[in-house]
């Protein structure tokens, strides 16, 4: 049953737009081997989750906006993030990402329930602006290594690392 639900998620975000651009989002089912059961609800609401804090990562740093990260993220992770959009905007850089691709699968459920790992092997371009100014644009293709933890109503993301291929 969780197999279905999770590819009829990934059918229906397939459409998941930012922008102008379409990006494919691919779900893989999870591969969870623990003693926890992860519930379909679990895991649809935490990529639901995930790929909203991809959102609010964008805009924070396309914006060089701190207070967009509030709800995404939390930790370590949340501070880094501050600290890079805090230097981006002392130096008058800001930084646009544009999504092609994610390919999710979760990969871990902790028998507690208070933290899941999903991978994500994304594509997508970023570009650099100094001043409104471009400075180049590349096409990146990355595998994120995720961990959320549940807050209040939602997952947040409390690691979110690249990882060399």
């Amino acid at each position: 049953m969780l197999r279905s639900v999770v590819v009829l998620f990934a059918v229906a975000m397939t459409s998941f737009s930012t922008g102008f651009a379409q990006v494919a989002v691919h779900v893989t089912p999870p591969d969870v081997n623990g003693t926890r059961t992860l519930q379909e609800q679990t895991a649809t609401a935490a990529i639901r989750d995930y790929l909203e804090a991809w959102q609010s990562f964008k805009t924070a740093l396309e914006q060089n906006r701190i207070d967009v990260l509030d709800q995404d993220f939390i930790g370590t992770e949340k501070d880094k993030l501050i600290q890079t959009i805090q230097e981006q905007d002392a130096a008058g850089i800001r930084t646009t990402y544009q999504d092609r691709v994610h390919d999710i699968q979760i990969v871990f459920y902790s028998p507690d329930g208070l933290s899941l790992e999903l991978t994500d092997n994304a594509e997508y371009d970023v570009q650099v602006l100094d001043h409104s100014k471009s400075v180049g644009t590349q096409r990146v293709r990355t595998r994120y290594i995720v961990v959320m933890t549940p807050a209040e109503t939602r997952w947040r993301v409390r690691v979110f690392e690249a990882v060399n291929e």
